[in-house]
């Protein structure tokens, strides 16, 4: 029973301290977001798929990386409406 306990904690701390591991009240927008977010980041810091999106692009690293900066901004669009309640 402690073990169960144990790893729970962890589950919650770990959703604490990163805010894309969702949790239970994620929605599915929020988690696309996380999803594209994460994917251009990591575009941007592995050096040689961002010198393949350049040349596949015909444009300059530079430009690339700034507009995949300008893309994380609203990877998905604009939040949906939430209904009140």
């Amino acid at each position: 029973m402690g073990d169960r306990y144990n790893i729970n904690s962890q589950l919650e701390h770990l959703q604490s301290k990163y805010v894309g591991t969702g949790h239970a009240d994620t929605t599915k927008f929020e988690w696309l977001v996380n999803q594209h977010r994460d994917s251009y980041s990591s575009y941007m810091g592995h050096f040689d798929v961002l010198n393949f999106f350049s040349i596949a692009e015909n444009e300059a690293k530079a430009r690339v990386r700034f507009n995949l900066m300008e893309r994380m901004l609203q990877p998905c669009g604009p939040p949906p409406e939430k209904a009140e309640e």
